[in-house]
């Protein structure tokens, strides 16, 4: 099953406060900026491979509603998307994401 057939299967968000603060504090990003990501297209998804060892985990490539590019590390808990860090996508990302955008045009 890919990605994308997972985040359908979705019914909602599970967060853990302690990464909630920790998102705020080191990139000023909130949780419905994170929620928002899943909901505007294009949405860029893939698995996380390297950080995955005791749960899978992905990331998402998309923007908010305000038009901010973020990218979102999370995982799948019972049909909950937890996520677990998000910051602004950096300059090799945003040519990923901006090729993603292209394609999906």
């Amino acid at each position: 099953m890919d990605t994308h057939d997972l985040l359908r299967k979705c019914t909602g968000f599970e967060w853990d406060e302690h990464n909630t603060d920790k998102n705020w504090q080191k990139h000023q990003v909130t949780s419905s900026e994170c929620e928002e990501v899943f909901f505007n297209r294009p949405l860029a998804v893939a698995d996380d491979v390297r950080h995955s060892e005791k749960e899978n985990r992905f990331y998402a490539l998309g923007n908010t509603n305000a038009g901010r590019f973020l990218f979102v590390v999370f995982t799948i808990r019972r049909s909950q998307v937890r996520v677990i860090s998000a910051r602004d996508m950096n300059r090799k990302e945003r040519k990923v994401y901006q090729s993603h955008e292209e394609e999906s045009s």
